[in-house]
């Protein structure tokens, strides 16, 4: 019996060709090319054009799942806000809130329609969200959209860099792992991957200001830019680097041990070793029958993975006293600055549901073996 970590030597020869068989041997190759794919579940091109409609069905019953869910989602935002222990008013009127009379305080918190019942609020705030309107920020003194505007980009940048490095190395590291299971170079992949699972992002972000951005000094410790200059492409570079680096480490080991795992299982099966047998290339077996196959794994877990992306973004933009959307969420929440607070925890949410949905429809793509109904 051949063994399942010896099927991809680059050192082993190629089978040589059979001089009965009138077919070129490249021909024959990509014969059985075709016949391997279709053995580990690869779909024809032809498949793709039928599985329009099942994404359409998909997008449908993911779309009327999301209006409900949405609207719970904005209305708890409310419930808990009126359960909060904070003092909205406190929190509008900062220092000057200890001078202010008895009086003023309950002028400015019927002006401000802080007294309001929670379902009063919510229904405000969602009415005017269906005219166009997500409202004004009490603690910005300025409209929601342009608060969240200023500071989405920020965000966008330092999640989609780290979700890029994460599943970049996840690739190379799973994919050489998995080549070999029970190597050295497995086991200290799939150690590391379990140790850094274990560590809270905060705590890496912690971690990586204190060694090197402190006591190395290899990188700045906050922000955008150095203080008191604006951000230049420069600048956003140097300071983006480090917080990119630990949002990605936080993310890598589920994407790096799920990577691993479907190579482990895909070198030793017979559509691999099939493909071996009639001479194709150890890269090209990779790239063609390997790699193909954990490729809807990875998907499956990036969509699953995405809310815990968001949070580590959150925490890492807060340390690194990154621009994003991070502060104006801490900040919202500690002043309940309802109409920002709801915007934000919303379109949170939809994103969620959003990457959810990207990623069961590329793993229906990918899978012609997964049912619709994902």
């Amino acid at each position: 019996m051949t063994d399942p970590t010896d099927t991809i030597d680059p050192a082993d020869p190629a089978d040589p060709a059979d001089p009965a068989d009138p077919a070129d041997p490249a021909d024959r190759a990509d014969t059985t090319d075709r016949v391997a794919r279709a053995a580990i579940g690869t779909p024809p091109r032809g498949r793709w054009r039928r599985r329009r409609g099942d994404l359409a069905r998909l997008g449908g019953r993911r779309l009327a799942a999301a209006v409900p869910i949405l609207v719970a989602v904005s209305a708890g935002v409310f419930v808990l806000a009126s359960r909060s222990p904070f003092d909205p008013l406190a929190a509008y009127l900062g220092d000057r809130y200890q001078h202010t009379s008895t009086a003023q305080k309950a002028s400015m918190s019927e002006h401000l329609d802080l007294d309001a019942s929670w379902w009063h609020g919510w229904l405000a705030w969602a009415g005017d969200l269906l005219g166009g309107d997500l409202g004004w920020s009490r603690v910005y003194s300025a409209p929601v959209t342009q608060v969240i505007g200023e500071r989405l980009g920020w965000t966008v940048l330092l999640s989609a860099g780290a979700l890029v490095i994460a599943v970049a190395a996840a690739l190379v590291g799973g994919t050489l792992a998995g080549l070999r299971p029970g190597s050295p170079l497995d086991r200290i992949c799939s150690g590391c991957a379990v140790v850094i699972q274990a560590i809270p992002p905060f705590v890496l972000a912690l971690g990586g200001v204190a060694v090197v951005a402190v006591l190395l000094r290899w990188a700045p410790a906050g922000g955008a830019s150095a203080p008191g200059r604006a951000p230049t492409v420069g600048s956003v570079a140097a300071h983006l680097v480090l917080p990119m680096l630990v949002l990605a480490l936080s993310q890598l080991p589920w994407l790096l041990l799920s990577v691993r795992a479907s190579v482990a299982g895909s070198v030793g099966s017979d559509a691999v070793r099939g493909a071996r047998s009639r001479g194709l290339a150890p890269a090209r077996i990779v790239a063609a029958h390997v790699l193909p196959v954990s490729l809807a794994p990875l998907v499956t877990i990036i969509g699953a993975r995405l809310p815990e992306l968001i949070v580590g973004a959150v925490l890492v933009e807060e340390i690194f006293a990154w621009p994003g959307v991070a502060g104006a969420v801490v900040t919202s929440a500690q002043a309940l600055d309802l109409p920002l607070l709801a915007a934000l925890t919303v379109a949170t949410t939809a994103a969620v549901l959003a990457g959810s949905l990207l990623a069961d429809a590329a793993y229906l793509l990918l899978d012609p073996r997964v049912s619709r109904d994902v």
